[in-house]
């Protein structure tokens, strides 16, 4: 026989339903309506699951971190996140400080050793720096050229569009009189 889920009360139920239904992270909701139901109603973690659309496991998980360290167990940051950090970002914009000042100079920054172009982009993008690079420009191009190309393609464009036209109109029409020839003989 399975054993009835029971959530320790560490709020009254009134709040329990208040974060329920006012939590703005779906995942937080969901945790609290498997506590809810726990502390209302408490029954088998699988008629738990069921009710709330979340795996028995799940609901085990939810209800035993509940008991154990309470709201918090609930309310947590979520999955995504930077937590494997060596610095904090207060502590990057010190560290970025000196070479932004470089950079207003027009100076080139260097670290002092080798660091991956990736973590140095990364660092950068957080802050609200991003690599600037000029238009890209064939150097064979000409200026010339391309100005008499877009004056005369609307012209090409257009005798493309007629020839379709005319192609699909008489597709069209072969069309028509095809259909009267099949609607004489199905009669």
């Amino acid at each position: 026989m399975a054993r009835v889920s029971h959530a320790a009360p560490h709020l009254p139920l009134a709040e329990v339903k208040h974060r329920m239904r006012t939590d703005p992270r779906a995942f937080c909701r969901q945790r609290w309506l498997i506590i809810y139901n726990a502390l209302v109603e408490p029954r088998k973690a699988e008629e738990i699951s069921r009710h709330c659309s979340v795996s028995k496991a799940t609901v085990h998980a939810v209800i035993s971190r509940y008991n154990r360290f309470g709201v918090a167990a609930i309310e947590t940051s979520g999955k995504g996140g930077r937590r494997r950090q060596y610095l904090t970002v207060e502590e990057e914009k010190e560290f970025l400080a000196p070479f932004l000042a470089q950079a207003e100079r027009g100076e080139i920054a260097t670290v002092g050793h080798s660091v991956d172009d990736s973590t140095i982009y990364r660092l950068l993008n957080r802050h609200g720096w991003r690599k600037v690079m000029p238009r890209p420009k064939h150097p064979k191009s000409d200026l010339e050229t391309q100005e008499a190309f877009k004056k005369t393609f609307p012209l090409w464009w257009m005798q493309q569009l007629t020839r379709a036209n005319r192609a699909m109109n008489a597709l069209s029409s072969s069309w028509r009189k095809m259909r009267g020839v099949l609607a004489g003989s199905v009669r």
